[in-house]
């Protein structure tokens, strides 16, 4: 069996008509025979290149609102025969099947119906059973067929015919194999998991996961791990969805940690409020609402202005001159907003390696969708944390109740814990964190460790004392025992937002009175692994 494969009929059926033309023309000039169905066949016809109908090859027009047009023997026939083979070879001589060496299909455009709203009747015609059937049955016979699934491999293919006589070689027809099966399971996954949501079926018998390659990483997570960045199509605004507006390629790290900030900052309205989230590894290191965005990130900066360094950080409004020249000032990994004038865009090109994302757009805290985590063998999948503390019934236990003052940063301070990972303590205080405990594996290390950066970084502006004298304390999960709320009375937090919901509840809220603290129970854990 040679390893080339002369190209001689080809059959194209796109939704995605990008490059079609040029592309048809270029195979014509080569002496391919075309076959297309409906609106390629009739584009490709308009352009004046020679082209044969598909219902003209089965013998059968297009029928049920093109629902069947290639589902036919002819078709399929011509896609499966081995080359070479007796019987195949007596089978399509006898029933008039003719070979054909390429396939060009790109897919009905389910993800993008789902991800404009449409209706269940239009999401439902957009799910193609043609092109699924017949990318599958070239793929299979890669020994013979070559399959296109995607407009970037016109070219790719044209490169081929001129390299090697108008013939693809194994080698490449493999590799288009792969990426038209990964397609497919791509598109089946879209469809599945929004049959799913559709009826309620949180946790389906089989699930499946589907990206395409947005860019391969020089590394992961180390310089000796592999990596890549896939996009699922959710339309959710964020870092899988920014315009790069400049800067070096984003790393694994960038990518997850420019995720997280952007996260946090979409849990405060711009309406409402300009907001900032400074985030390192995955954590915040300080996060602030304010009058300006410039105001915002100088109180964000303040918490922890050490682990700012390198880090990323996050807008909630657009990016304004004043705020991006105080950005500036400290070396920066990556800025995200949802959009940026051109005076700040200015500014920060005279740092050409950092990295400025604009997503159009804040993602909905509220809004659902789903998580997933890869383990040894298996895959966990979630429904996004979308509880909101605004949304939540607050119950005081204590004997005094939050001023009005308190309460707002009691508010804030559990938004903050929510995007911080467990075990979480955050201290507030007018609007802005002060000390944050994170990651640790006791509720009261976290505590400490809190107020131990709060003085720090109060020792490092010059200040008197500690800046969580005065503050307030939230954590994300309740406290198991009374010493993590006594660390933070000790710290100076004169009131407390926690779940609830320990078998010790009535210990904590009477030490809570002893220590004259405000609590109010959320009801709600924000656990964050």
């Amino acid at each position: 069996m040679t390893d080339a494969r002369v190209l001689k009929r080809a059959l194209l059926s796109v939704s995605d008509k990008t490059g079609l033309i040029d592309f048809a023309r270029a195979l014509s000039a080569r002496g391919v025979a075309l076959v297309s169905t409906g609106g390629t066949r009739k584009a490709i016809a308009n352009a004046g290149i020679p082209v044969v109908d598909v219902a003209d090859v089965t013998g059968f027009p297009e029928m049920m609102d093109g629902r069947v047009k290639t589902l036919h023997p002819k078709v399929h026939g011509g896609l499966l025969a081995i080359r070479e083979n007796p019987e195949h070879e007596a089978a399509m001589l006898a029933h008039g099947i003719e070979p054909i060496d390429l396939l060009v299909v790109n897919l009905y455009p389910f993800e993008a119906t789902v991800a404009k709203g449409a209706d269940w009747d239009e999401t439902i015609e957009n799910i193609d059973i043609g092109g699924p059937a017949m990318i599958r049955a070239a793929a299979k016979n890669h020994d013979d067929v070559a399959v296109v699934v995607d407009v970037a491999d016109y070219a790719t293919i044209l490169a081929a015919l001129e390299a090697h006589d108008g013939a693809t070689t194994r080698s490449l027809r493999k590799k288009l194999a792969q990426k038209a099966y990964a397609r497919t399971a791509a598109y089946d996954s879209a469809i599945s998991n929004w049959l799913a949501q559709a009826i309620g079926e949180d946790t389906p018998d089989y699930r499946a996961v589907g990206g395409k390659l947005s860019e391969p990483m020089r590394y992961g997570e180390n310089p000796h791990q592999k990596a890549g960045f896939y996009l699922t199509g959710e339309n959710r605004p964020g870092v899988a969805t920014a315009r790069q507006v400049q800067g070096k390629q984003l790393s694994y790290n960038n990518v997850n940690d420019t995720d997280a900030a952007f996260e946090l900052a979409s849990e405060f309205d711009p309406a409402r409020t300009a907001a900032v989230a400074i985030i390192k590894h995955s954590n915040p290191c300080g996060v602030a609402e304010g009058g300006s965005l410039k105001d915002a990130y100088l109180r964000a900066l303040a918490c922890d202005p050490v682990s700012a360094f390198g880090g990323i950080v996050a807008l909630n409004r657009k990016l304004d001159a004043a705020s991006a020249a105080e950005i500036v000032k400290i070396f920066t990994e990556v800025i995200i907003a949802p959009d940026a004038d051109e005076e700040a865009i200015a500014l920060i090109a005279a740092k050409k390696n950092l990295r400025l994302l604009l997503t159009g757009a804040l993602p909905d805290p509220r809004k659902s969708g789903l998580t997933v985590r890869s383990v040894s063998g298996g895959l966990l999948f979630q429904s996004r944390d979308n509880a909101v503390v605004d949304d939540m019934e607050l119950k005081v236990v204590t004997k005094r109740a939050p001023t009005a003052r308190e309460l707002a940063d009691l508010k804030f301070a559990f938004r903050i814990a929510k995007h911080v990972k467990s075990n979480a303590i955050v201290y507030a205080k007018d609007g802005a964190t002060v000390g944050i405990g994170a990651g640790q594996m006791s509720r009261v290390d976290s505590s400490r460790i809190a107020a131990w950066k709060a003085a720090e970084a109060a020792k490092a502006a010059g200040l008197p004392e500690s800046l969580t004298k005065g503050s307030v304390v939230a954590s994300d999960a309740f406290f198991p025992f009374a010493d993590g709320l006594l660390a933070a009375a000790e710290a100076g937090a004169t009131a407390v937002i926690q779940p609830g919901g320990s078998m010790r509840d009535e210990d904590v809220i009477k030490a809570a009175d002893e220590a004259g603290l405000a609590m109010v129970l959320t009801g709600h854990r924000h656990f964050r692994h």
